[in-house]
């Protein structure tokens, strides 16, 4: 790939979600550790989703007014690594529920802007192309973080996936915020 700005965008995202893929399929041991029950697993899980849908409902109002969009990346990455480091001290649904809830802020304001920073950057004659790469990508990363998450999981417990899912969250926070505003 030549486009210096996709490029960026993809390794920073990329990193941010080798970080949101660790937990995948293991938030609802997580969550049975916690509560008993598959309620519990669901229940927090639509929080999540109902709060992302509603504040990207919000993000939809005013976010085209927002000049640069790397700054509503970088706070969606900055709030869910702040909500991944925070499940260490969870011990009670009420709290996750609260987490989940604002872990859905993070994704309203980081997905969106991530897509619009994407959409921006295509090369005209690309965009098939160009959206196929990062899914390639995206997928292989999916995979790898998933099986990586296990091993964690499975070796060392939740408390350091959550750390290791929080500092990766935070690389990406700040690889963007570095970045030069005219190259995203």
């Amino acid at each position: 790939m030549r486009n210096k700005a996709l490029s960026t965008l993809f390794v920073f995202n990329g990193v941010f979600l080798l970080a949101g893929s660790l937990l995948g399929p293991l938030y609802a041991v997580f969550v049975g550790n916690i509560t008993k029950g598959i309620a519990s697993i669901t229940i927090s899980w639509s929080v999540f989703l109902f709060s992302t849908t509603i504040f990207t409902m919000l993000v939809a109002k005013v976010g085209d007014q927002i000049k640069e969009k790397e700054y509503m990346l970088i706070a969606g990455y900055l709030i869910r690594a702040v909500v991944w480091l925070s499940y260490i001290f969870i011990h009670d649904f009420y709290l996750l529920i609260i987490a989940q809830f604002i872990l859905g802020i993070g994704e309203a304001l980081g997905t969106p802007a991530f897509e619009a920073i994407f959409a921006e950057h295509l090369d005209r004659g690309k965009h098939i192309f160009e959206y196929s790469e990062w899914k390639v990508l995206s997928n292989i990363i999916l995979a790898v973080g998933t099986l990586l998450g296990g091993v964690i999981v499975e070796r060392f417990g939740f408390s350091p996936l959550f750390f290791f899912m929080s500092l990766l969250a935070m690389i990406s926070c700040v690889g963007v915020w570095l970045k030069p505003r005219k190259l995203l």
